[in-house]
């Protein structure tokens, strides 16, 4: 199946990267130009015990690809996984615009029944807001909570000992 992942921070690149080591064509999209080329040259920005071999063995075999260009990773997705950033506002609760901007750009790039399926940590009502950015598209939002553990994320995305997915039904 063909996935797009959307951020390449610790959540999006492990994601997409054990994705693609179970035989999943991945195409994994961040908006920081500089980070998709060191990922393309074999340069993991952080350190995760086999992530570095992990995107490497990805790459060879044509399975892992990176781009900041939305559209390339939209064609052909089946999935596209949202793992942006959502850091606290001042005031505590969760700055969503990285989240709403990636789906409006994704909203407009979408030519077949697409799943979008939210990794990133929100809170309760994001699928809601997340869902109407998509009406009239034969879009559907899930959520997916990660529970990577730094230091054995891979293990965890390989063989995690939970799945939860939430959707409307």
């Amino acid at each position: 199946m063909r996935l797009a992942v959307f951020g390449a921070g610790y959540v999006g690149l492990v994601t997409a990267a054990c994705f693609a080591e179970v035989g999943h064509h991945v195409v994994c999209c961040d908006k920081d130009a500089t980070k998709v080329d060191s990922l393309c040259a074999g340069k993991v920005p952080f350190f995760e015990p086999g992530l570095s071999e992990l995107v490497a063995s990805g790459v060879k075999s044509g399975r892992l690809e990176f781009t900041s260009d939305v559209a390339v990773a939209v064609v052909g997705a089946r999935v596209a996984v949202l793992a942006v950033g959502t850091p606290p506002n001042d005031d505590g609760s969760t700055d969503l615009r990285q989240i709403h901007a990636a789906a409006q750009e994704i909203r407009g790039k979408v030519q077949r029944p697409l799943t979008v399926l939210v990794k990133s940590t929100v809170p309760v009502g994001t699928n809601a807001s997340l869902t109407a950015v998509f009406a009239g598209q034969p879009v559907n939002v899930i959520s997916n909570p990660e529970f990577l553990r730094e230091g054995s994320a891979i293990a965890d995305g390989l063989k995690p000992d939970r799945i939860i997915i939430g959707a409307r039904t």
